[in-house]
């Protein structure tokens, strides 16, 4: 009777792992083959998906509901991967493996939420899958254009038990060709497909970070990558749960690849990486300006060498008088008096640039104050308040030279570098408040000092930020 009873044991185990195939996804997909074939009369675009959402949006609704009985898919291929922990119970996918034929066909993204891990065991990345989209709903999650269930609304997840039956796993699998792009030519268009952005690099302030596991790090980390030509930068995100957020940073310059998307609150633009691999810092030959840094100083004069709070300007005019250097070195725009009462009030009148509809590809902007003679002066100090209207990754510098002679023409020829110490609202501080710069002391440098106030931006959506400058003063102790 025991041997009876074994033998039967062993043929339930036997009966049970002849289920199990040996392919990549380790159990059965229900009611799905490799070999799959979608009629073209049954295929939508992501272009229409994103008019669709649109066109819900323009009726006065949140989300667009694509009917049950709407037997339509769409052809994409995936782009995220969640092998590293970078990604969670999230799908990526777009609509084209390279960026041939952009005009008549543009590369669109969207994405998926599934109540699933370790997606990428199944859908790695290149892998070639149909989306059946009949039941689920289009909407705007963490501000970017995402697939999955739901009504009243909101979005939801795609749920376990039927995943397999909507994101369709084809037998084919590409190699995906990054989209190579400048930060200053990035739209919403290329939120959720997979980027390169060239010469980048860790900004100077960052290094020795590691990816997300600094202590200041909650949920996620961020890192500020840079352009060497523009200027322009964007956050790295990482997840505090990624198995490469303990470690550093490349602190060289290169190439980095990644999706574009927006953070957890929809507050700016983020890269978020695959893994570690995709940032290839190899160039030792960093960019980092010349940076005139005396720290901050405890106390400041009483004897005031310049000052302004913009009081005697006129709102929506140009910045003039006082000594002031206006010079817009590319774009339509220019540093502006600037008066509110709102939520983000002014400081009764400010400085502001906002190149917001400009319809500029560059707004360049400098405010430079008259030279100031540090000859004979003893604890020079500089301060200022600053603030943003969502910065939208558009940034202000603050700039020093000791060998500008005053004239617009050389205003670029000269030699400019950072006033580190000095604090300048970040794209991720608040839009409300107004923050200072410090008590900036410039008792290390010598001889004939302008400090200029420089905004970079464009008329793009993702880098048409708001900065505002008011209370700006220089003192010495006589």
């Amino acid at each position: 009777m025991k041997h009876i009873n074994m033998i039967i044991m062993f043929l339930g185990v036997f009966i049970m792992t002849s289920c199990i195939e040996d392919g990549d996804y380790g159990v059965p997909i229900p009611n799905q083959s490799e070999s799959i074939s979608i009629p073209a009369n049954k295929l939508t675009t992501f272009k229409a998906l994103h008019q669709r959402y649109q066109q819900a949006v323009n009726n006065g609704n949140q989300i667009a509901i694509i009917d049950a009985d709407e037997d339509i898919y769409i052809e994409g291929y995936v782009v995220s991967s969640d092998a590293a922990g970078n990604f969670f119970e999230k799908l990526v996918i777009q609509n084209k493996i390279d960026d041939s034929n952009p005009d008549n066909d543009p590369r669109l993204g969207i994405r998926l939420d599934i109540n699933v891990s370790s997606l990428s065991d199944t859908y790695e990345i290149g892998r070639k899958v149909y989306v059946k989209l009949a039941g689920l709903t289009i909407g705007n999650s963490n501000g970017v254009l995402t697939l999955g269930k739901g009504e009243d609304q909101n979005i939801e997840q795609i749920q376990e038990f039927e995943y397999r039956n909507i994101v369709l796993r084809t037998s084919e699998v590409v190699n995906i060709t990054p989209k190579t792009v400048t930060l200053a030519n990035l739209t919403e268009a290329d939120k959720n497909t997979l980027i390169k952005l060239e010469n980048m690099q860790l900004n100077r302030f960052q290094l020795g970070n590691t990816f997300s596991s600094e202590s200041i790090d909650e949920f996620d980390g961020f890192r500020l990558l840079e352009n060497c030509e523009s200027g322009f930068s964007i956050f790295m995100q990482t997840s505090t749960y990624a198995d490469f957020k303990s470690l550093i940073v490349p602190q060289n310059k290169g190439n980095v690849t990644g999706i574009f998307s927006r953070d957890y609150g929809d507050d700016f633009d983020v890269l978020i990486l695959n893994s570690a691999t995709n940032i290839v810092f190899d160039n030792s030959q960093r960019c980092d300006p010349l940076e005139l840094n005396c720290g901050l100083a405890t106390t400041y004069g009483t004897t005031n060498l310049f000052k302004d709070d913009f009081e005697t300007q006129v709102n929506n005019r140009v910045i003039t008088g006082n000594g002031w250097t206006n010079y817009v070195e590319k774009g339509t725009k220019s540093w502006e008096a600037y008066s509110s009462t709102s939520t983000n009030a002014s400081l009764g009148r400010s400085a502001r640039f906002q190149s917001a509809s400009s319809g500029d590809a560059s707004n360049i902007g400098w405010l430079i104050t008259p030279a100031i003679n540090l000859s004979g002066k003893h604890g020079v100090t500089l301060r200022f308040k600053t603030s943003n209207s969502l910065a939208d990754s558009s940034f202000l510098e603050v700039l020093y030279s000791l060998n500008w002679d005053g004239t617009v023409a050389n205003i670029k020829s000269a030699t400019w570098g950072v006033l580190s110490a000095a604090y300048v609202v970040k794209d991720t501080d608040s839009f409300v408040p107004w923050f200072s710069s410090g008590n900036v002391d410039l008792s290390c440098a010598t001889g004939t000092i302008h400090i200029a106030f420089k905004y970079t931006g464009s008329g793009q959506t993702n880098f048409d930020g708001v900065y505002e400058l008011d209370d700006v003063s220089i003192d010495y102790v006589p």
